[in-house]
């Protein structure tokens, strides 16, 4: 077992090396809720990997992430694990693979809250794609956006009630976690349909329906900053819900994404507030 600062280390490293949008916000946060959140992260990324692999079998991915599910049910089995990743080991990545590590890096008193959550969206990933991520009515989209993302949302409000007392709303959270992710749909929305046939877009909904989906949504999130009364956290939750608006806003304007010079501006802004 690696020592906690040599974790501490390559956790923070991969982290960076995987995440555009977090990596930064991450580290606006202190001490031990830093730490929950960056394990959490790289917990979610580990079986997001599996769900988004573009190699992997659809079948593959059920009974993978179906398993990892339960795996995350109690203390984690990484031999039980590293087991049933074994015949897709060269294909997965790094954080995929140290699924355990990212666990044991996690605070002890925050281990179950990350758990419970991961297993919860490993659970939802894997009913979407033995489904294919065929999406054709609003309760589809409400029950796939609350898997991948308003999971999330409801994760950080139970570890911000954990790590600093602040208690939040559950729909607004999940909301927040939800606009973030509308936001993403449509950024990719012709991409996903290209590459995997896949549309997140209910049936009869036109590109217009799905904007005013992601402002519904990031309006909650809006809500919910007004329930963080602690710098470092609104900090690390105002960033991404900044960027999803003025990416909205770009897109609305016919642009593909924010321009790198605005993304900067966007994070000197929040900062400064």
């Amino acid at each position: 077992m690696k020592d906690q600062k040599t974790l501490y280390k390559e956790a923070m490293q991969v982290l960076k090396d995987t995440s555009r949008t977090f990596y930064l916000p991450i580290t606006f946060l202190k001490n031990d809720l830093k730490i929950s959140v960056a394990a959490a992260y790289l917990a979610m990324r580990a079986i997001d990997e599996i769900e988004d692999h573009g190699d992997l079998s659809n079948e593959v991915k059920f009974d993978l992430l179906m398993a990892t599910s339960e795996l995350l049910k109690a203390p984690f089995d990484n031999e039980k694990y590293t087991t049933l990743l074994a015949p897709y080991s060269a294909q997965l990545p790094e954080v995929t693979m140290r699924l355990a590590d990212w666990l044991v890096f996690c605070p002890e008193g925050s281990r179950m809250i990350v758990q419970n959550a991961t297993s919860e969206m490993s659970y939802g990933m894997a009913k979407w794609a033995k489904a294919n991520w065929q999406v054709h009515t609003r309760e589809d989209l409400d029950e796939y956006t609350y898997y991948v993302a308003g999971l999330v949302g409801t994760m950080l409000s139970d570890l911000w009630e954990w790590g600093a007392g602040i208690q939040t709303d559950r729909e607004l959270a999940i909301g927040y976690g939800r606009g973030l992710q509308a936001v993403n749909i449509l950024r990719n929305q012709q991409e996903d349909m290209d590459e995997r046939g896949v549309s997140f877009v209910p049936d009869g909904w036109s590109r217009d329906d799905l904007f005013a989906y992601a402002e519904e949504n990031l309006a909650k999130g809006d809500l919910y900053m007004k329930e963080l009364n602690k710098r470092t956290i609104l900090l690390f939750c105002r960033l991404p819900l900044a960027l999803a608006h003025k990416t909205l806003k770009a897109m609305q304007e016919g642009r593909e994404k924010m321009t790198r010079a605005e993304v900067e501006q966007t994070v000197e802004e929040v900062q400064a507030d």
